[in-house]
């Protein structure tokens, strides 16, 4: 299996990245970045591209794939409804119709979040942009798109947040996480766990589209 890999740098993304790597049945992973990352290994290929709205120049390598993980994602604190929309709807269906165009056979996979309002209505404006980026993804000629919505997520083996307040936030929790896991277990998972979800789905399927936490846990 040949995989586009967006958000690499971020927590989700580093914990996918690190699951494509070890598994064996991916032969490939692309990596499209907007800075180098100075990652090496042997099925590791990285494409730096700065205009994530446009991939017109960079279309002839995005063929021949089977699967796209696409984990990358900001904070809605501090945006207005319209920049949140354009960096979160507009930049991933860029990427989401250029590559159905390019490989109908693919899998599209995306992250979004536990909460994400599918019926566009809510009273929270990102769940309402999350949800309608969710719509019109499974809108595209994909062989098959899911929505992966996980909760809170650990991260695992040195990967960290870019965002400072979640790491502040993570190093406040760390102490309190195992009676956390204890008491909510179907809402907590890992970076490692959702990484082999995602990859699980992309070789597999699953019976329905949208994948709360509990499913991806129980993956």
């Amino acid at each position: 299996m040949n995989v586009i890999l967006f958000g690499a740098t971020g927590m989700v993304g580093q914990g996918a990245l690190r699951e494509c790597l070890l598994d064996p049945e991916v032969k490939q992973v692309l990596i499209i970045v907007r800075n180098p990352t100075g990652q090496q290994h042997a099925k590791l290929r990285e494409l730096v591209h700065r205009d994530l709205f446009d991939y017109s120049t960079i279309a002839s390598g995005l063929t021949g794939f089977d699967a796209c993980l696409f984990c990358l994602g900001v904070t809605s604190a501090g945006m207005s409804e319209a920049e949140y929309t354009r960096i979160t709807h507009d930049l991933t269906l860029a990427a989401a119709t250029t590559l159905a165009k390019l490989n109908p056979s693919m899998t599209f996979l995306y992250v979004s979040g536990s909460g994400t309002d599918g019926t566009e209505r809510g009273r929270s404006m990102w769940a309402r942009v999350k949800g309608k980026t969710e719509n019109d993804i499974l809108k595209l000629p994909f062989k098959a798109a899911y929505m992966f919505r996980p909760g809170f997520i650990q991260p695992l083996h040195g990967i960290v947040s870019k965002t400072k307040s979640y790491r502040i936030f993570y190093a406040a929790l760390k102490p309190i996480l195992p009676l956390m896991k204890n008491l909510f277990p179907r809402q907590i998972g890992t970076t490692e766990q959702v990484g082999r979800a995602m990859l699980l789905v992309a070789k597999n399927g699953y019976p329905r589209p949208v994948l709360e936490s509990t499913d991806i846990n129980t993956l």
